[in-house]
C-alpha cells in the first residue's frame, strides 16, 4: 500500500497516468475533460492542448481502471519532496478546481509532481520527444516545444 504524499504511476498501453495518493485508498489525479466523463484513461492520451482538465479525488481501484500501477517517487533524488502532510493537503485543496490542460506543457504527471515537489515536471513528455529523435530541423522543435 502506497503511503501518504507517495506519487503512484499507472502504466496505460501508451502512456503512464500519474496521481498523488492521499490515504484511506484514495488519489488526487488531473483528468482531461472527455467525451464519456472524466476518466483517467483520456488524462494523458488526449489531443494535445487547450481543454480543460479537472482535479478528481477518487479510489485509488478507480484511477487504475484494471492497469498495474507502482509507486514511483524518482526525483526524490532530484528535489526535496514536501512533507507527507503539505502533499495531502495541497493536492487536496486542487479537487475540483477547472485547470488548463496541454499534453506538453501541464499534464498529469506535471500536476503529480508539482503537489510532490512544488515543481511541475513531466519526463514522459520528454522521454516521447527524445524517442522520435531530433535529427532534422530541431530548431523548430525546440521551439514548437518552448525548450529554447
Amino acid at each position: 500500500m502506497p503511503e501518504l504524499g507517495d506519487l503512484i504511476e499507472i502504466f496505460r498501453v501508451l502512456y503512464q497516468h500519474w496521481a498523488v495518493y492521499v490515504g484511506g485508498g484514495f488519489v488526487v489525479h488531473f483528468v482531461q475533460e472527455g467525451g464519456s466523463g472524466f476518466s483517467s484513461s483520456s488524462s494523458s492520451s488526449g489531443s494535445g492542448s487547450g481543454k480543460g482538465a479537472f482535479v478528481r479525488k477518487v479510489k485509488l481501484e478507480d484511477a487504475v481502471e484494471g492497469s498495474s500501477w507502482e509507486v514511483n517517487n524518482s526525483l526524490d533524488n532530484k528535489y526535496t519532496p514536501r512533507s507527507p502532510e503539505e502533499i495531502v493537503r495541497k493536492a487536496r485543496a486542487m479537487v475540483d478546481q477547472n485547470l488548463p490542460y496541454d499534453v506538453i506543457n501541464y499534464n498529469c504527471e506535471h500536476f503529480a509532481n508539482e503537489m510532490r515537489y512544488g515543481v511541475p515536471e513531466c519526463g514522459q513528455t520528454l522521454r516521447g520527444i527524445a524517442s522520435v529523435g531530433l535529427s532534422g530541423p530541431t530548431s523548430w522543435i525546440l521551439r514548437k516545444f518552448k525548450w529554447n
